[in-house]
């Protein structure tokens, strides 16, 4: 009986396991190997030791695209998932709040190419909407997408708006999993709303907020759609990203041992940075069985 039950457990995970075989690990250690050799993806495979990666940290261009990338993140994360809160808590106990859910969730399932092309029609400098609207109150407003200071600013709100969504769903069903009995017994205690949000809510959604964190920051450091379709890296690569990068070395300059390589540091500080924080979760993530 125990080996049947096992076999069956084996045959439901099969299509799991083939999976992350076939489209995360095997890649994972292709792109591994292939950054240590010289392919221009069509010839002959020549190894060439570390010289990728040597190439990569001498080369102006990953270093901008670094920068850039930290910068976007840096601009992303607070208010992506500050705004995501809000909203989730303003939609949890009102009426319809289906619909409401359904209507933000909307853009995550929007082809990317679809939203860059809007998004480049609003904030066109020139008669894109916002920059008609901000003149009607009075403000001029700026060359979103062909000014350096102002372009990655411009794609960071566009992501902000295009991930509010997904991250608010998930802190939707986090605040529905903090039982009522504890805002009660604070209730009868005389705690106010905002002693209730910082001593309940905000602890018992801890567990939410860290998935959320971690999903953000590896995602904000995969940045690349927007800045494809909306400048191509541009004005003057103030919006060249990590990605952007790494498709440039390998289908531009069919460079693929240096693309792999800058992939692989990619990888390792995504890795670096998931580590970091598992450490540091253990100071402010509460879990209710605890």
């Amino acid at each position: 009986m125990g080996k049947r039950q096992n076999l069956w457990g084996y045959t439901f995970l099969a299509p799991q396991l083939i999976g992350l075989l076939a489209f995360s690990l095997i890649p994972v250690l292709f792109t591994l190997a292939l950054s240590f050799m010289k392919w221009d993806g069509f010839g002959a495979k020549e190894f060439i030791g570390l010289a990728n990666y040597i190439d990569q940290f001498t080369e102006p261009d990953f270093w901008k695209a670094l920068v850039n990338t930290a910068y976007y993140t840096i601009l992303v994360i607070p208010f992506s998932i500050g705004i995501s809160l809000a909203v989730a808590i303003a939609l949890n106990k009102i009426k319809g709040k289906d619909f409401y859910r359904l209507f933000y969730f909307m853009p995550v399932v929007t082809s990317s190419v679809s939203i860059g092309v809007i998004w480049m029609w609003i904030l066109n400098g020139d008669f894109g909407i916002l920059n008609q609207v901000l003149a009607n109150i009075g403000i001029d407003g700026p060359m979103w997408l062909t000014d350096t200071k102002w372009v990655m600013p411009s794609i960071a709100i566009l992501s902000i708006w295009w991930g509010l969504g997904h991250n608010m769903v998930i802190f939707l069903a986090g605040l529905q999993g903090i039982s009522r009995s504890y805002y009660e017994a604070a209730d009868i205690d005389g705690a106010n709303k905002w002693q209730q949000f910082r001593h309940i809510t905000l602890p018992l959604l801890s567990p939410t907020t860290f998935f959320i964190t971690i999903m953000a920051i590896i995602s904000s450091f995969q940045v690349f759609d927007q800045a494809f379709v909306m400048t191509s890296g541009g004005p003057a690569k103030s919006s060249y990203t990590f990605v952007y990068h790494i498709y440039e070395a390998a289908f531009v300059d069919f460079k693929m041992g240096v693309s792999s390589a800058a992939a692989m540091i990619l990888f390792v500080i995504i890795l670096i940075f998931t580590l970091i924080q598992f450490k540091m979760s253990q100071r402010w993530v509460h879990y209710e069985d605890q």
